[in-house]
This record gives structure tokens, sequence and C-alpha cells, in this order.
């Protein structure tokens, strides 16, 4: 029996959640350096929103590098529309932050959030 209803599929990327040492911290942290506001405590309250765009969805092979460390099993990529001017706010702030060479994709940097959990910036082209 053949239906002819269209495929669903999902819409976007709904929440990203994983674990830290003190997850108030690392908040907080997210907040004060990407701009990510923290997931709201009381009702009626707004969670953060990114601009829309392109959003790479990437399985890697499980012998990556590209994350850093071997029992890293994800990376987040955050959008960014001047990525010399995030470098240098992060790097004014004493994190350590490692700007990639142009890409066929863009541009790129890498940094860890306080847990060392990969994070990299994205300039679209």
């Amino acid at each position: 029996m053949s239906t002819n209803k269209p495929k669903q599929k999902v819409s976007g990327i709904g929440g990203f959640f994983f674990r830290a040492k003190d997850p108030a911290a690392s908040a907080k942290w997210y907040h004060e350096h990407l701009g990510v506001d923290p997931v709201p405590t009381v009702e009626g309250a707004k969670c953060w929103r990114q601009e829309e765009g392109d959003t790479a969805f990437s399985p890697f092979p499980a012998d990556t590098d590209y994350f850093g460390r071997p029992e890293q099993a994800w990376m987040i990529n955050f959008r960014v529309t001047d990525l010399d001017a995030m470098v240098e706010q992060l790097k004014a702030a004493g994190i350590a932050v490692e700007a990639n060479p142009d890409h066929t994709y863009g541009r790129f940097a890498k940094l860890q959030d306080p847990d060392g959990n990969p994070i990299e910036l994205w300039q679209p082209t």
C-alpha cells in the first residue's frame, strides 16, 4: 500500500547537549565569549536564536584527529560574520585560538572550551 505523503525530515538543530564539569560555569563561558545565551530557567524567557544559514552535519571517520583527543566524539562549529574580530576578541580574553588558512568553504579557527571540548569557528565565503 503506497501513500503519496511527503517524507518528513527535521528542520534544524533544536539543541546541543553535552557533559561539563561545571555546567553553570560552562554556560557562562559560552555566553561571555561566544554570545550563546544560556537555556532560560523561567517561563517565557527565550533561548539563544541562531541566524539562518548553512549547517554542515557530517560524520567523520572514527580515527580522525580533526577533533583533537582520540576520545573526543564531537566538535561544534559556529558560524561567524567576522572571523578576525572574533579571534582578536578571544585572544584578548586569554583564550588560545588557532586560525587556519583559507579553505574552499571559507575561513576557520579552532579553540577549546574550559572542559577541552573542541570548537571550530567558520566564516563562510
